[in-house]
Order: C-alpha cells, then sequence, then structure tokens
C-alpha cells in the first residue's frame, strides 16, 4: 500500500493552484521532508507563467502544528552547523511564500501552532474559520520563533509579538483577526466558500501589476519617506504605465472590455 503523499497539489481552476497539507495524523507538522517539498512546490508555481493564485490549506483537524517534535529530536542530535543549514531552509521556504509573485491566500481551519503560525503570516491573504486557534508555543519547549519571527512580527507588530513570543498563550481567530494575523474570520462552514470568493476577487487583475505591488510593499514598509523613497516610487509607477500590461489596462478601461489577462 502506497503511503498517502504529504502534499497535494491540484488545479481548482484554470491558473489556480491549491496546495494542500496533507499529514493529518500529526496535525500537519512539518520535517526536512514536507520542507523541501514546500520548497520545491512553491519555487515551481513562482516559475509558472500559467499560475495566477495560490491557494494554501490543509487536510484535518489542525492547520499545522510547527515543527514535527520527532524531527526536532532528531535534529537536536547533530552539529550545530547541521542545525543551522537546517534552520535555513526553513528560512527560504518562509521566504518562498511570502515573496512570492503570485498571490497567495491561506485557508485556516484548525490549529496553527508555531512554525504553523509563521505560514499563515507569509500568507498574502488569510482566512480563517471560528475554529481556528493560534498559538506561539515554542518558549513552552525552551525553544524561540526565530526563523518565523520577521513574518509575524510584520502582521501583528512588535508590541503584540512581546506578549505572544513570551507568554505562548493560545488565541482564538477572533484574536487573530485583531491582531493582523487573519485578515477574515469566518463560520466554519463557509471557509471555502469565502476562498473562492477571493479567489475571484483576486482574477480579474493584472497579474504583472499584483506581482510590482507585492515588491512595492516591502520596498516602502518602515522605510522614511524621502526624496529616495519619492523617486523610487515614481520610477515604478512609470515603469508600470509603459508596460505591456499597463498600457492594456489602461486602453480595456477606455474600451469598457476586460483586459486580456482576463480573459484567458
Amino acid at each position: 500500500m502506497m503511503d498517502e503523499p504529504r502534499l497535494i497539489v491540484t488545479e481548482t481552476a484554470p491558473g489556480v493552484i491549491r496546495v494542500t497539507l496533507n499529514r493529518p495524523d500529526v496535525h500537519n507538522a512539518f520535517d526536512d521532508v514536507l520542507i523541501a517539498e514546500l520548497e520545491n512546490e512553491f519555487k515551481r508555481l513562482d516559475e509558472d507563467r500559467a499560475v495566477r493564485v495560490v491557494v494554501l490549506a490543509a487536510n484535518g483537524k489542525s492547520f499545522s502544528a510547527g515543527a514535527d517534535l520527532n524531527w526536532m529530536k532528531r535534529m537536536a542530535t547533530f552539529e550545530r552547523s547541521e542545525n543551522v543549514a537546517d534552520a535555513v531552509r526553513l528560512g527560504v521556504l518562509m521566504n518562498r511564500i511570502a515573496t512570492l509573485s503570485k498571490p497567495v491566500v491561506g485557508l485556516i481551519q484548525g490549529a496553527a501552532f508555531g512554525g504553523g503560525v509563521g505560514l499563515v503570516a507569509c500568507c498574502d491573504i488569510a482566512l480563517a474559520s471560528e475554529r481556528a486557534s493560534f498559538c506561539l508555543s515554542e518558549v513552552k519547549l525552551g525553544l524561540i520563533p526565530a526563523v518565523i519571527s520577521p513574518y509575524v512580527v510584520e502582521a501583528i507588530g512588535a508590541r503584540q509579538a512581546r506578549r505572544y513570543f513570551l507568554t505562548a498563550e493560545r488565541f482564538g481567530a477572533k484574536e487573530a483577526r485583531r491582531l493582523g494575523l487573519v485578515h477574515e474570520v469566518v463560520p466554519e462552514g463557509e471557509l471555502e466558500a469565502a476562498g473562492a470568493a477571493m479567489v475571484e476577487t483576486l482574477l480579474p487583475n493584472g497579474p504583472g501589476a499584483i506581482a510590482s505591488a507585492k515588491d512595492l510593499i516591502d520596498a516602502v514598509a518602515h522605510r522614511p519617506i524621502n526624496r529616495a523613497l519619492t523617486e523610487d516610487t515614481a520610477r515604478r509607477i512609470a515603469d508600470a504605465r509603459a508596460s505591456t500590461e499597463g498600457r492594456e489596462g489602461v486602453i480595456a478601461f477606455l474600451e469598457k472590455r476586460r483586459p486580456d489577462w482576463a480573459e484567458k
């Protein structure tokens, strides 16, 4: 009997790819194998021009329990250099998701602990079921949420991170929304419909513009508003106006028709 795949990748509509964590027996905890599979898959999706939107979801009761404890136990016996290299691979995965040139919509149906919270923070848009819960649990194990910290702190802010990194408190979906970790909270039975509606909201938008908008956010966030930033943003809009996609978008709007990318 063949083992179930750890990762299920399906095209749910033209240009829409669903990546589903499929280790429900261990609450979708990730180890070195799953990290490698996820990184390879998101790299492939980034390079595939036909892909317009990526949905990140999970099977089972939990979204992700973070690191697989058996994997962590094994890593504790390794040399420091091996532990650094292993942690870097997780960091590469997180960065790959966060900087993907396509929008990533996360559907959080259950518990997200530790590194699972990092996955949520890396999604561009995170939608949570009312039954979802969250916990930055690392300090309970004598560890720290190091690799995921840039993304979680970016999502919830340093002040809230001071509380939740240190206390390892468990909090619900409504608190996650208040903190900025997720964007919307919906009843348990409506999560898939909310995800589908978000995908439909994203698809009419220019794929090149979406990629550039994501890069723009990173370029301006937490930067001083000075002459250099002003000139950089001016160059960005000038490039967008002169691009094939930008010209097509403006002409299509004036001609009251759909732009060519929305026809595909």
